[in-house]
């Protein structure tokens, strides 16, 4: 699990701040005026159909986009201004898995431990929680099935400690006991500090888990409240 987070790591509760942020695509605005807050420890499951802009979201949030007009702040950084100082403290999970198919489990996992000084403890727990420690460890991710490279993927995030999670149809390619533990680390890392924004289609699993849900429609967003 990651390390929960110390009170000096966040300036304040406030993790996410937008106000009618407007973020394009090439010259398409995929973000058209969203506004929200999510504080620490909220789990947000991010609502919307295809093509809604909940990725767009996610990398904005992530610091990977620009903000066109609009202010925006993440962890206390201003998105306009100091994006490059949001990445290290966000573990971003989208469609890709971003692992190296040539490295080992253990090699991808070990990669992104060390670019927060992440100890071996901490990798091989990763490792545990997600299932792909043992003789897992040693295969190359070329040679993983769909479900086993998600998992490794999630390994990674877990052992990045990141305090922000950004997951983008995290539960994919999973099998049951996988997306029950999923959930179950996700429970854990929001209760230690970690705030997790989640885009996912598999509503009926998503609400269970978050706390807030926030509805995208058309690159705008609209707080639909507690979820539970």
């Amino acid at each position: 699990m990651p390390r929960p987070v110390d009170a000096n790591d966040v300036a304040s509760d406030v993790v996410i701040e937008l106000r009618e942020v407007v973020a394009t695509l090439g010259q398409f605005p995929a973000l058209s005026g969203a506004t929200m807050q999510v504080d620490r420890g909220d789990i947000v499951l991010l609502r919307g159909s295809n093509g809604a802009g909940k990725t767009t979201l996610l990398r904005l949030c992530a610091g990977l986009l620009p903000v066109a007009r609009g202010t925006a702040s993440v962890l206390g950084h201003d998105l306009v201004t100091e994006r490059d100082l949001v990445r290290p403290h966000v573990g971003l999970l989208g469609h890709q898995n971003g692992l190296y198919s040539d490295l080992t489990v253990a090699e991808n996992v070990r990669f992104w431990a060390a670019t927060v000084g992440a100890s071996s403890d901490e990798v091989d727990a990763a490792m545990e929680r997600m299932g792909v420690a043992g003789r897992l460890a040693g295969v190359a991710v070329a040679k993983l099935s769909a479900g086993q490279k998600r998992r490794t993927a999630l390994a990674a995030l877990v052992a990045r400690r990141a305090q922000l999670w950004l997951l983008d149809e995290p539960h994919a390619g999973l099998d049951q006991l996988g997306r029950e533990e999923l959930d179950s680390t996700l429970r854990q890392a929001a209760a230690s500090g970690a705030t997790i924004l989640v885009a996912s289609h598999e509503l009926d699993r998503a609400e269970s888990l978050a706390t807030r849900t926030i509805d995208v429609i058309a690159g705008q967003t609209h707080d639909a409240g507690e979820s539970k």
